[in-house]
């Protein structure tokens, strides 16, 4: 736990900080002290108000690359999670630690405070959903925990620890108790939660549900050897079936509408990271994720996406592909592939967005000539005339997390982006991912299912992304499908663990049949007939893989650097902060009694 000292002081002496119009609205700090704060329902609100942003800036900056890049969606030439390759002085690994631990620490706080000050202003309704919202934050954390580093230890009060001076010797509990102990979280929140938020995008009932049920399909395959728990199985089932049938949420009709700002609010979004351009003061509230993810010139302000891109293997997955001398459908105005999600998480060759751009500006191209775009983004006159190459060695670039440029930010929030910030949300638990892990809860063991509820979750991801229905389904139905309705949203790594905890073979396998290589010299020209490609100098015109010099990952399904294969291929390191501050990490797990954490 990097600098565990500090972080577990943070959030005891933290009461708040930002302010978002009604969402994260707080009192100045200096108005007031912690005994005479937590007077009335809204102001325990507010105290639980930074944990949907704050805290976790530092994880998200590496939450993609965890997500997406290790997994195999997004190509970082270089980048060692690309490589499957962290280590424990990575500045991410190091980052996200730190992070996941300010979060808890938070969120513990949130609790102690208001169990010790809340004054006779609130009620039992309000001082419960207050603490449930923190609680679905706490386990939120302890699952990204226990997925990246494994056994992890369990602070469940700041301040009793901190008595204790125990706080640099901790052992790390046991994988299978971080479970339980999240699984008991979870379900003291959904006790406390109401059935409706209280607010716009705050935290319900049935998104702790949702959340549950991912645990338990994910815990379901713990220690296991090809087959999964079913009792576990069976409780996935359970809460997932009162998201999909009780919660009264429905799937975003048009899935790109998803990721727009008029949308961060949708029925959608159980569990969000709620941005907020908040200006130098207060950077960690706002989302700065385009400015990873688009090249420079995209926007008003700078970005390094030409660094990386979708990558060829995520692209084969939806369908598209250089074939004879073309990407499928880049040529001819219709395209091979009819998956709605596809334009949605990546743009690529002749793809024209009406919500970038919306101000139809006149851009200067090569040679000074002026190229305008009436009908919004158009990549191919972008990313060809104007730059005179795709600015990404993988022929696309990223659409999730983009909101455009500050006309397109303007039209969506009503207020101007602030540098390369924006107030876009980023959705970390859908009712989409939700739909799916019911599907796959219900086939459990079995080789394939045509149960009714199954199809019926299955079917309507694939109906919306405007594609036909199935009969049946199987585990790689789902892992497929999951990996194009999630991709770009930090989650397609996850899907390996999940599956290496009883099938390590498995996820071994599909990750070393990946195609992680790149294209070279990728550029465009117009001629009279339209746009064309071509690769670099004598090789038909056309792009081709770079085997030169690089480096394909692969998972070496015996042994790696001398240890056994397991578990440990699919966990990153614990950052080398953490061990120097606290060595009983490094040492073998132990068992916690979890029956002596309770919550009140």
């Amino acid at each position: 736990m990097q600098r565990i000292n500090r972080l577990l002081l943070i959030a005891v002496i933290a009461t708040g900080t930002l302010s978002c119009e009604d969402f994260l609205n707080r009192p100045d700090k200096a108005s007031y002290t912690l005994s005479d704060f937590y007077q009335n329902d809204e102001q325990c609100l507010q105290a639980v108000n930074p944990l949907y942003s704050v805290p976790w800036f530092d994880f998200f900056r590496g939450w993609l690359r965890v997500g997406d890049c290790q997994s195999g969606n997004y190509f970082m030439d270089g980048d060692r999670f690309w490589l499957l390759t962290p280590n424990e002085d990575m500045e991410e690994v190091k980052s996200m630690s730190a992070s996941l631990w300010a979060v808890n620490a938070r969120a513990n706080t949130v609790l102690e405070n208001i169990n010790l000050y809340a004054g006779p202003g609130t009620t039992e309704a309000g001082r419960n959903i207050a603490k449930g919202e923190a609680l679905v934050w706490k386990a939120m954390a302890y699952f990204y925990m226990v997925r990246i580093y494994g056994a992890v230890p369990i602070v469940h009060n700041n301040t009793e620890l901190l008595a204790t001076g125990e706080y640099n010797s901790l052992y790390r509990a046991k994988i299978e108790n971080v479970y339980d102990y999240i699984i008991m979280t979870l379900k003291q929140a959904i006790e406390w939660l109401p059935e409706k938020a209280v607010g716009e995008g705050r935290i319900d009932r049935y998104s702790a549900c949702g959340l549950l049920a991912k645990v338990y399909l994910t815990k379901s395959g713990y220690g296991r050897e090809g087959t999964r728990n079913e009792a576990d199985l069976e409780n996935a089932r359970e809460y997932a079936r009162r998201v999909v049938r009780e919660s009264g949420r429905v799937l975003e009709p048009e899935y790109a509408d998803i990721f727009r700002g008029s949308r961060n609010f949708s029925d959608e979004s159980l569990i969000a990271w709620r941005w907020v351009v908040a200006g130098e003061t207060y950077w960690t509230a706002s989302n700065d994720l385009q400015a990873d993810l688009v090249s420079s010139g995209f926007s008003e302000f700078s970005g390094w996406g030409s660094w990386g891109g979708p990558s060829l293997d995520l692209q084969e997955a939806f369908g598209e592909k250089y074939i004879d001398g073309t990407l499928s459908g880049a040529i001819s105005p219709v395209r091979n592939n009819n998956d709605k999600r596809r334009k949605a998480t990546m743009m690529m060759y002749g793809d024209v967005y009406e919500y970038f751009w919306r101000d139809h500006p006149v851009k200067e191209g090569v040679n000074g000539q002026q190229v305008a775009f009436p009908a919004g983004f158009d990549f191919a006159k972008f990313y060809g005339q104007v730059l005179g190459d795709f600015n990404s060695s993988t022929g696309a670039n990223c659409v999730k997390h983009i909101v455009g440029n500050n006309a397109d930010h303007l039209a969506e929030f009503g207020v101007p982006m602030m540098d390369r910030k924006s107030s876009l949300a980023t959705h970390i638990l859908r009712l989409g991912d939700i739909y799916l892990v019911y599907a796959e809860a219900i086939l459990g063991n079995n080789p394939s299912t045509s149960d009714p509820e199954a199809l019926e979750a299955f079917n309507a991801i694939r109906r919306r992304a405007g594609l036909p229905g199935v009969e049946s389904v199987t585990f790689d139905d789902i892992f497929r499908e999951r990996r194009l309705e999630l991709a770009f949203e930090g989650d397609f790594w996850y899907d390996f663990v999940r599956l290496a905890y009883y099938k390590p073979r498995e996820a071994v396998r599909i990750l070393n049949n990946q195609n992680r290589n790149n294209y070279v010299g990728l550029s465009a020209y117009y001629i009279d007939e339209g746009w064309r490609t071509w690769g670099m100098e004598g090789d038909d015109n056309y792009p081709k893989p770079d085997d030169k010099d690089k480096l394909v990952p692969r998972i070496n399904d015996e042994t790696l650097d001398g240890k056994p294969f397991g578990l440990e291929r699919f966990a990153l390191p614990f950052p080398s902060t953490d061990l120097a501050m606290n060595p009983n990490l490094a040492k073998d797990p132990v068992d916690y009694d979890i029956s002596r954490f309770t919550y009140e």
